[in-house]
């Protein structure tokens, strides 16, 4: 569950982990979906048949369907400031996507609260570190450096 603050606590979060999302089921619907979203109907994700005949075995999902979920992630693991008008995404910093994530897989996100910086009074630009891990994998599906903006009514 997301902590909820208030905006003077901000640095208290600094370098710790303010939650680990819920798991969320990657199913063929959602990356055809995607897939028609985004129109990249490559073979990989849309294609149970010759996607079988690959090194992975089956689908998978997109990179950017898994980075999409970052705000879903958020919502469960991040920080809700007291008095926020609105959030931004604001960019991201690094992102690497280590490990494709197969039709069906479950994953889940880790925030940690890597940097605060008070851009204009009442708004906060956020450096998180997150890591998207596949359940039963060692290896993470990806990680990134997201840069977020929370504006709150001062």
């Amino acid at each position: 569950m997301a902590v909820t603050t208030q905006a003077q606590n901000l640095t208290d979060y600094v370098g710790k982990t303010t939650g680990v999302s819920r798991w969320f089921t990657i199913t063929q619907e959602q990356i055809n979906h995607f897939a028609d979203a985004t129109h990249d109907h490559q073979f990989i994700h849309i294609d149970p048949i010759k996607a079988k005949e690959t090194l992975f075995g089956t689908t998978v999902a997109h990179g950017f369907l898994s980075l999409s979920l970052l705000s879903a992630i958020a919502y469960d693991a991040g920080i809700n400031l007291e008095n926020t008008l609105m959030g931004l995404n604001y960019g991201f910093d690094k992102i690497r996507f280590l490990q494709p994530v197969t039709v069906n897989s479950k994953i889940r996100g880790h925030m940690v609260l890597a940097n605060v910086l008070e851009k204009r009074p009442g708004q906060f630009l956020l450096t998180w570190d997150i890591t998207v891990e596949i359940e039963s994998l060692e290896k993470p599906a990806l990680t990134a450096q997201w840069l977020t903006m929370t504006i709150i009514n001062p």
